[in-house]
């Protein structure tokens, strides 16, 4: 076996099934793997997709629920030098169609828990000639399990190295993929050696999120399976059912977005209180703004243990931990070198310090990108000499802090004054009866726009009290003239919010 190959494309679970192989790799309500089980997996797939005509170079989209296989797959791509292109389940069949489309996929790995969703989608995508459903039956698609059941256990004969297309989330228009360079790095090292993960200390990475998208995909499967380090994998959030299996694993690490926080925060007192999380020693966030008193909060239960990370599908700028946020609350880190980030005005100056400006990184060979098929986007992100933008606002104030305000897209504009939604948001999230919140741009025959906030509630809140609480905390002309009561906000599973079809709901 070429133990140089394995190691450097990302194939190193030959060597965690050869050194533990009975330790778990996955444990999950639709099964369990030892490293050992999951790396025969790995090859068997590897082996039905080369029978099934697939070859290097060729595109699989995933449509798949967080299952013990979503990892076979993921790995068996890599090995055979498949791009693969994981599409969250939650999409109708057209959406699902359009990047199943736009990807150039022969094959589709979909989940018989969408099985209505997905038995049309080949039928709307005509290069699909490959089909395989896991967890069940689906009408025109293979069984997953009987396309590896004879299949060897052995590495196949010709591994080349495979890769990853994600998509963006969609909320300005449709989704594009995002393609990196064989050599990509984040930039954010720092994410790969704060967690100190080490195979044979006990050590368990808790999954909540889900892995067709890149934070948990890469941060919560593929860098803790990689080092050695059983995954226990949550099928959906829930904040009671995360403490639980926290506490019942002995779980050491997680991955979480802010709307996480503010469920496990919302549950009541004598539950936390009996939670038993004092064997966390890595909590990572990231994807979307965190108020800073539901960090606080976070803090003080878990302990110093928690990061945030700044990123994108397209880049990312920084990182921080417990510390460095507590001595500069609100912060998202340090750019890793002082050129990685720029703040640049509407005329595409930088800004100085503390001024509030568009957020830019850099793309050199490295930490470049394109989107799939469109260069009028990608040459549209591009700002000035080697940076690039995805529309998030910001500021790196006198010491090299990054700041983020909101983005781009999210601007309110009142009366000439921007006004950035995810402040009012935090000072909603702070009343005791919000669960969630959403704030939006209004027309305003006056002002040009006013703001109206949509909100989840625990208890009974009404309008005035809760316009009220918002003067008594921000300006008056950030406060929302109305608020709309409904029971979920258009929320992705990573913690975005779908601005637009609020817009598209209370825009009169």
């Amino acid at each position: 076996m070429n133990r140089d190959w394995l190691t450097a494309r990302g194939a190193v679970l030959a060597h965690w099934a050869e050194q533990q192989p009975d330790e778990a790799a996955i444990i999950s309500p639709s099964g369990n793997r030892t490293f050992a089980e999951l790396e025969a997996n790995i090859n068997r797939l590897a082996h039905g997709l080369r029978a099934l005509g697939m070859r290097a170079g060729d595109s699989l989209a995933v449509v798949c629920t967080n299952r013990v296989e979503y990892a076979e797959i993921v790995f068996a791509c890599v090995r055979a030098g498949v791009r693969y292109t994981p599409i969250n389940w939650h999409l109708v069949a057209d959406e699902i169609a359009y990047i199943v489309n736009d990807c150039e996929a022969r094959a589709v790995i979909g989940d018989a828990h969408i099985a209505g969703t997905l038995a049309v989608v080949p039928a709307r995508a005509p290069a699909v000639d490959i089909a395989i459903a896991v967890g069940g039956p689906i009408e025109g698609y293979e069984d997953y399990d009987a396309v590896i059941a004879d299949e060897s256990e052995d590495l196949i004969d010709d591994p080349q190295p495979g890769s990853r297309m994600l998509y963006t989330s969609g909320t300005t228009g449709r989704p594009k993929g995002v393609v990196r360079p064989p050599n990509y790095s984040t930039g954010l090292e720092a994410l790969t050696t704060a967690p100190g993960y080490g195979a044979g200390l006990g050590q368990r990475h808790l999954c909540t999120g889900p892995l067709y998208h890149g934070g948990p995909h890469g941060l919560s499967l593929t860098v803790p399976l990689s080092s050695g380090v059983g995954v226990v994998m949550m099928d959906r959030w829930d904040a009671a059912t995360a403490l639980e299996l926290i506490e019942r694993y002995r779980v050491t690490h997680t991955h979480m977005v802010p709307t996480m926080f503010h469920r496990l925060l919302r549950l009541p007192a004598e539950v936390r209180e009996q939670a038993d999380v004092s064997s966390l020693e890595f909590v990572l966030h990231g994807a979307a703004p965190c108020p800073v008193e539901t960090k606080f909060a976070v803090i003080d239960w878990f302990g110093p243990v928690v990061w945030e990370y700044f990123a994108a599908t397209e880049g990312s700028g920084s990182s921080c931990n417990s510390e460095d946020w507590l001595a500069r609350p609100g912060t998202v880190g340090r750019p890793p070198h002082p050129d990685h980030v720029r703040i640049l005005d509407d005329e595409g100056h930088t800004c100085p310090p503390g001024e509030v400006g568009e957020i830019c990184f850099r793309h050199d060979d490295t930490a470049t990108f394109s989107y799939f098929k469109d260069d009028a986007k990608t040459a549209a992100s591009k700002r000035g000499d080697g940076y690039a933008s995805v529309g998030d606002i910001g500021y790196i104030d006198d010491d090299g802090w990054l700041f983020v305000t909101d983005r781009n897209a999210e601007l309110i504009l009142r009366g000439g004054v921007n006004i950035y939604p995810a402040e009012i948001e935090a000072a909603l999230l702070a009343h005791p009866a919000v669960r969630d919140a959403g704030v939006i741009g209004v027309p305003d025959s006056e002002w040009g726009e006013s703001v109206a906030a949509v909100v989840e509630l625990d208890d009974l809140a009404g309008e005035d009290a809760l316009i009220e609480w918002c003067h008594e905390r921000l300006a008056a002309f950030k406060c929302p003239t109305t608020v709309h009561v409904t029971e979920a906000l258009p929320r992705l599973d990573n913690g975005k919010l779908y601005r637009h079809q609020l817009r598209d709901q209370y825009r009169p």
